[in-house]
């Protein structure tokens, strides 16, 4: 099973470049383009932040441009939120958020919801694809509600042939990066408790914008890296640096070293350019305001 996977596209209603001179659809584009000649892959799955404002032709665009690929690799794709994006746009447009290849809806079972939350559930080759959604309205964190915890222990009460791949954007590990630490998910061992013991064999997050693996009750965790740019930790501690270029990631699961984990870096020019960077004072700000 070989999985692409991205996240954080940021994509807004105007294709140009943003408040930081960063053009999001054409990062993605070119990050496409590098994909194009990859093969049997049997799932794309994108963790959210497709959006930068939530805007229903940044859904669109998104779907379209992520759709190219997908039919032209013949897989589906799987969407989740983020904390920039909008449910009730993103269900306008992505629906549940699992898509065939020629963009119609697949998904077998889809959380039943008072408050709109986007989780659904997909087969693919018998290796079940369970989207999440950490999403929290006005808030830069991520938290996993109890009744869409309750949906998931269900679902996974019946093992599936070839075991589960959960998908959402908040990563439930994080480094001893102060920006991380709050702004990640917030309610990892909730999760932990519910997908300990069960079929589940990885899960796949994003909102870092950078690579890190790690575990959750004994689940391998992998966060891919930003489609708009990347996270550089090479940064003053206590500092943040964003630079320019789209990351992705290959998933490949099966055989006995699985899974494995490889990303993928689109050829740019302007890579590694910086594009913004906060100082310490401008750090313990924004946490102090959102986290």
């Amino acid at each position: 099973m070989r999985i692409l996977h991205l996240s954080d596209t940021h994509l807004d209603r105007t294709a140009t470049p943003n408040k930081d001179g960063v053009d999001a659809t054409e990062s993605l584009r070119l990050m496409l383009a590098e994909l194009q000649h990859q093969q049997d892959v049997d799932a794309i799955v994108v963790t959210g932040d497709l959006a930068d404002a939530g805007e229903v032709e940044a859904y669109a665009a998104v779907r379209d441009l992520v759709g190219e690929l997908a039919r032209r690799v013949g897989a589906p794709v799987f969407f989740t939120t983020g904390n920039h994006d909008e449910r009730t746009a993103f269900t306008k447009v992505l629906g549940s958020g699992h898509l065939t290849a020629d963009g119609t809806e697949r998904a077998e079972t889809v959380l039943e919801s008072a408050t709109g939350e986007r989780a659904a559930v997909s087969t693919v080759g018998g290796l079940r694809f369970v989207t999440l959604d950490s999403l929290v309205p006005g808030k830069v964190h991520g938290h996993l509600g109890r009744a869409q915890l309750d949906w998931l222990r269900q679902v996974l009460s019946e093992p599936a042939p070839h075991g589960t791949i959960l998908a959402f954007h908040h990563p439930p590990i994080a480094l001893d990066v102060e920006t991380q630490r709050a702004f990640g998910l917030r309610n990892p061992e909730d999760l932990a408790a519910v997908i300990g013991g069960t079929d589940v064999r990885v899960v796949l997050t994003g909102h870092f914008h950078l690579q890190l693996s790690g575990f959750l009750a004994s689940v391998p965790v992998w966060v891919t890296p930003g489609v708009v740019n990347r996270i550089d930790l090479t940064a003053p501690p206590g500092t943040e640096r964003a630079v320019r270029g789209a990351s992705a990631s290959l998933v490949e699961l099966g055989g006995p070293s699985g899974p494995l984990f490889h990303t993928f870096h689109a050829r740019d020019p302007r890579a590694h350019e910086t594009v913004w960077e906060l100082g310490e004072e401008q750090v313990r700000s924004i946490v102090e305001k959102h986290g």
